[in-house]
């Protein structure tokens, strides 16, 4: 298959009759799974202008009994692009720094970003947003329907869906996203692997109140064969989370509060008087990582394409920012306009993405759980260089935030090329206030030489190559608020497509047309 995709004068939307089944034509796209990569995932499209289904297993209610608890600075940019960010922010708590195995201190106030912090607020609370947006923009959705069976051909892909009654219906798509957890049956479907290994084989969940309220919003630390986190939701439940090196036992294992009392009070000191438990679970943390993201017609993202230990929680992150660079690259697909090859950079951009992850969430990890000498020294040694060297420090910040990941640049590219853009001022406003209508933004140097007039008026009217109100759907053309020089071209996930120092209208013309079509 080649990066152009279906257009849309191919792709006949039917929205279906709600049972799983569909009528003449296929749906531009389905995807299935509506936790929060889904969401973002399906609201980008559908604010694209592309119908969408979205096909969930679980019935329609708001769970407030989620893992998730931590939306990293990256994620929050894109939430900000989206227009959410500020929303999300009054949901929850900041934290600035993360002190890791007693001795390592990573100061999130460093970060370049409008978000130099943590937010820490439940996962229930991100998904309720992206619903909300979902819904407002036209998403269609299916609850309690069960993907059972997948076929594809070159022009669509044939997904059976079994509904609340049994019966089994099928509808056909254009495409066909998997954002349905660790078990995807989208994947299982397509015959894809999921390679891995269980890296903690046993741990613990609990939603719990507490006596005494903890010292800071999260609270991590380890001792012996037992480490603990408490984190704060802000409304007088707390969020622990635990393992016992010495007691790993199957999931379904009955886990009582005396257990989780009892390895809190030997990793923390303290047990802070927790009572009144609404939740308790156990569950294995698993590295595991899908070869291809892409088979066809049909695409990974979230944890149906990776998942992580929880350390670092950048899990429910990663697949946020998946769907942010999926999104984009589909609907331009479907509508007819992406250049070739564009579908498949999700796979090249993000596949080592989730590898980057594993690396980082399971090195953490592994550190944590140290208990023998000789890696409680590593340990001692990794956090004194992180701390001493400043280089070390905004790597692993970087990480964490996901700030700090670049998407490979074809040879000879500007060095800005691939590189995340942080919210920079421009003379009408923020940068990801601009972003905020899915587009490219194209950001010319302010002033009066020949070269920046043209390359304003250029993009101003988009002349000379497609329709002006083509364009417009797909391109916003904006200035510096500062005397830079450069002008760039952003892609609508945040990201550079091209850049130069010195460009001229032609130039300009040349990097459009190969980027917005």
């Amino acid at each position: 298959m080649n990066g152009t995709g279906t257009n849309s004068n191919n792709s006949k939307s039917n929205r279906g009759n709600g049972d799983g089944t569909n009528g003449s034509g296929p749906d531009p796209v389905i995807v299935v799974g509506a936790g929060p990569t889904g969401l973002l995932l399906a609201g980008d499209l559908a604010a694209a202008g592309v119908p969408v289904t979205l096909v969930e297993k679980r019935p329609h209610k708001t769970s407030n009994l989620s893992r998730a608890f931590g939306v990293h600075a990256r994620t929050l940019e894109q939430l900000d692009a989206r227009g959410l960010a500020d929303d999300l922010l009054a949901t929850g708590a900041t934290i600035t720094e993360l002190r890791l195995f007693r001795r390592l201190s990573l100061d999130l106030r460093r970060l370049p970003s409008r978000f130099p912090f943590l937010l820490v607020t439940p996962q229930y609370e991100v998904e309720r947003l992206l619903e909300r947006r979902a819904r407002e923009l036209g998403v269609e959705f299916l609850f309690e329907r069960e993907v059972v069976g997948l076929r594809q051909d070159d022009s669509g892909v044939d997904l059976d869906v079994r509904g609340p009654d049994g019966t089994v219906g099928t509808r056909r798509a254009a495409h066909v996203v998997g954002a349905d957890g660790h078990r995807s049956a989208v994947r299982q479907a397509v015959g894809l692997p999921f390679p891995g290994a269980s890296v903690i084989r046993s741990m613990f969940l609990a939603d719990v109140r507490l006596a005494e309220r903890p010292d800071s919003v999260l609270t991590i630390d380890g001792a012996g064969d037992a480490f603990a986190g408490i984190v704060s939701f802000g409304d007088g439940w707390y969020r622990v989370m635990g393992w016992n090196r010495r007691h790993e036992v199957p999931d379904d294992t009955p886990l009582d509060l005396d257990e989780v009392r009892e390895v809190t009070r030997r990793a923390l000191g303290s047990d802070y008087g927790m009572h009144d438990a609404r939740w308790l679970s156990r569950f294995h943390s698993d590295e595991r990582q899908a070869p291809e993201y892409r088979v066809g017609r049909v695409f990974l993202a979230g944890d149906a394409a990776h998942v992580h230990s929880p350390a670092g929680g950048q899990g429910m992150n990663t697949g946020l920012q998946d769907a942010a660079n999926l999104g984009w690259k589909l609907a331009a697909a479907v509508k007819g306009w992406a250049p070739d090859g564009l579908l498949d950079t999700y796979q090249a951009e993000r596949h080592p993405v989730g590898k980057a992850v594993l690396r980082s969430s399971g090195g953490l990890v592994r550190l944590a759980r140290a208990h023998s000498p000789g890696l409680r020294a590593v340990r001692a040694v990794v956090a004194a260089f992180v701390n001493a060297a400043r280089p070390a420090q905004v790597k692993v910040l970087g990480q964490i935030s996901g700030i700090g990941y670049r998407y490979a640049a074809p040879r000879g590219s500007h060095r800005l090329v691939g590189t995340r853009v942080p919210d920079v001022a421009l003379e009408s406003g923020r940068l990801y206030e601009a972003l905020r209508g899915g587009r490219f933004v194209l950001i010319a140097p302010r002033g009066s030489r020949p070269h920046e007039s043209q390359a304003a008026s250029y993009g101003n009217q988009a002349a000379s190559y497609g329709s002006q109100a083509a364009r417009k759907d797909r391109l916003a053309v904006e200035r510096w608020a500062s005397d830079r020089r450069t002008t760039v071209l952003v892609r609508p996930d945040g990201y550079v497509a091209w850049a130069a120092d010195a460009a001229d209208a032609a130039g300009i013309e040349r990097a459009v047309a190969a980027h917005v079509g």
